[in-house]
């Protein structure tokens, strides 16, 4: 039984033996199968690296090739690469003159549109292009044009596929008159409610008045420009308000030793000499005790007079004879209601306080120092003003009407004007672009003598005519003028209808005319012997529309609503020649002219404060300011 048990085991073993040399053999029978095989495959692999590199290399020369003939046919295109954008508009396949043209239609319609600014209830718009704005559209243009057209074959390829995907958009540059621009930006700061009001003094009669300064904000003008810089970029129309910004101010402290010295002088008696003939007017003596002044300023006061000390002297110009000022170098007229007894007195103070001036050469004649503060202990009457843009009752009403007459008299009489700014409405008396109005403690009329010998005033106001003459001594060569005012554009007026419950529900009373505003520029021709020797301009002045208002009954009602209607605006190239006579529909101005102007100032403003209501088209009753071209009006412009 054991021995079957071995046997068959040993019998197991030798199969299993046999199975396993069978299988080795088998192996070995097949390896050099797998072998080729495997060689096979490395051969398979090698063939297809070495097709690689030649598919790559044929890939870039079609490339190249390509890229070539796409870059030489948009070098020679006449049209810019598809994708380009100029300041976010696209100028894809247009030429250099479209494109040119595309974007100066954008930025024209940009710079007509006036910009809205405010300050708490305040508002108002600028007009950029008071600015001198210039845009540098040709630049962008051509760099516009000359992509894909300037650099190598790839830089070119590079750039137009730049393009393509909307990553190309190039910027304009822009510059404005800073100078200009700051101008324009303190003319609006003054117009701000509750602005700051400086320090100021001058001499009525024997005293010293000095008037405190009052804390306010001022205008931050960097500010300011910066912001509307940062808005005139781009093609953008402004539409959005840009808030002022404002610095809380103190008026400067009033520095009374620095007073002194400005007005104390020496009594001097008027005398004139004949080779070389000079005239020397007379000054009277003026001086006052500063330490007593100093003690008065120490009381918390409005407004400080001190006692002056005034020598007379003992001749005076008017002494001396017609010699000292022999001939009329300038004269000017306006009409005046002579039916209007206050204002006509008003005329008539300011008449005397510049009658007789002279103003020395070199020396600059200010209308403010010269007529002092407007109070009724001056004489000066109630009479129409201009107060936050309404016509109302206020002291001193008219005066504005010399300060621009004597303006008039100056622009003839070869004189250079330092400060003048216009009126916020047009005036009755002059055409726009001839007014020169004031505020005292805020808005000057200025001129300095330019002349070779000194020059008076002859000033009267009688008979319904005011008169402004400036007499001297006639140089070697003497101007004529004549004066040419443009209406650039006109802005339109609104009708504002106001509820009364005084009035029957259905009825309405017109309460006050309106009248259209106006942006003009003002020429003048300076000519010799009747030859034209230059023509420039002297000005550019924004007057406001006025509103007319309605007022509507609401008596017997239950709800009441105030509507404004704006009439569309219009625009004008109107041209006014002024040889020498102002006219309009109240006032036949006439003048004589020998003088001629060397240098003015440009100062496109309109008042704020106490301006001569005397306007065109209007009732005497209330006017209501609206948003225009100009900056509003806050305080009183007499």
């Amino acid at each position: 039984m054991e021995e079957n048990l071995k046997e068959r085991e040993e019998e197991k073993q030798k199969e299993e033996n046999t199975k396993k040399r069978e299988e080795e053999f088998k192996q070995i029978k097949e390896k050099p199968k797998k072998i080729k095989k495997e060689k096979d495959k490395m051969k398979e692999k090698k063939k297809k690296r070495k097709w690689i590199p030649i598919t790559i290399l044929i890939i870039l020369i079609m490339g190249i090739i390509i890229s070539t003939i796409f870059a030489f046919a948009n070098i020679n295109k006449e049209t810019i690469a598809s994708g380009v954008k100029i300041e976010g508009i696209d100028v894809s396949g247009l030429s250099a003159d479209e494109a040119k043209g595309k974007l100066e239609t954008i930025y024209k319609e940009k710079l007509e549109t006036e910009i809205p600014v405010q300050y708490n209830e305040y508002e108002s718009t600028i007009n950029a292009n008071l600015f001198e704005t210039q845009y540098n559209i040709e630049k962008a243009v051509k760099q516009a044009t000359n992509i894909g057209k300037g650099g190598n074959i790839f830089e070119n390829n590079y750039n137009i596929l730049f393009a393509l995907i909307g990553k190309k958009d190039i910027k304009v540059e822009m510059q404005i008159n800073e100078e200009a621009a700051k101008k324009i930006i303190e003319d609006l700061g003054t117009n701000l409610p509750g602005v700051v009001i400086e320090s100021s003094y001058y001499i009525e009669d024997n005293k010293l008045i000095i008037t405190k300064g009052q804390s306010g904000v001022k205008i931050n003008t960097d500010k300011m420009l910066e912001e509307l810089k940062e808005k005139l970029k781009g093609t953008e129309k402004i539409t959005n308000y840009i808030n002022i910004p404002v610095t809380e101010e103190n008026p400067t402290a009033i520095d009374i030793d620095k007073i002194h010295e400005e007005i104390y002088k020496e009594v001097k008696d008027a005398y004139y000499t004949q080779n070389p003939f000079e005239i020397h007017p007379e000054e009277e003596g003026i001086d006052f005790d500063v330490e007593t002044a100093k003690k008065a300023l120490e009381e918390e006061k409005e407004e400080y007079e001190i006692e002056l000390k005034i020598t007379k002297p003992k001749v005076t110009t008017s002494q001396i004879g017609t010699e000292a000022f022999p001939d009329q170098l300038a004269t000017f007229r306006t009409n005046y209601d002579g039916g209007d007894k206050d204002r006509t007195t008003n005329l008539q103070i300011a008449c005397n306080k510049i009658n007789g001036k002279v103003v020395m050469p070199n020396e600059t004649f200010s209308y403010n120092k010269t007529l002092g503060a407007r109070t009724a202990a001056a004489g000066y009457k109630n009479a129409k003003v201009y107060e936050a843009g309404q016509v109302v009752d206020g002291i001193g009403g008219g005066i504005c009407q010399i300060s621009t007459t004597l303006y008039n008299t100056v622009l003839r009489a070869n004189l250079e004007i330092v400060e003048r700014k216009n009126h916020q409405f047009v005036t009755s008396y002059v055409e726009a672009g001839m007014d020169a109005t004031v505020v005292y403690g805020m808005t000057d009329f200025k001129f300095k003598n330019t002349r070779k010998y000194p020059v008076k005033i002859i000033a009267s106001a009688k008979n319904g005519v005011a008169t402004v003459s400036l007499y001297g001594i006639k140089e070697s060569e003497e101007y004529t003028f004549s004066f040419r005012t443009v209406t650039v554009s006109t802005i339109p007026t609104s009708t504002k209808y106001v509820d009364d419950p005084t009035l029957v529900v259905g009825t309405e009373k017109v309460k006050q005319k309106g009248a259209n505003g106006k942006k003009t520029e003002t020429y003048m021709t300076k000519m010799l012997n009747g030859k034209i020797i230059e023509t420039k301009i002297i000005s550019r002045d924004i007057y406001d529309a006025m509103q007319r208002i309605v007022l509507r009954g609401t008596k017997g009602a239950t709800n009441t609503t105030t509507k404004t209607e704006t009439n569309n605006t219009t625009k004008a190239e109107t041209t006014n020649t002024n040889n020498g006579t102002t006219n309009n529909k109240e006032t036949n101005n006439k003048e004589t002219n020998s003088g001629t102007t060397n240098k003015q100032q440009t100062t496109p403003s309109t008042e704020k404060q106490k301006t001569d209501a005397t306007p065109t088209n209007n009732n005497k009753t209330t006017q209501s300011t609206q948003k225009s071209d100009s900056t509003k009006t806050n305080e009183k412009a007499e």
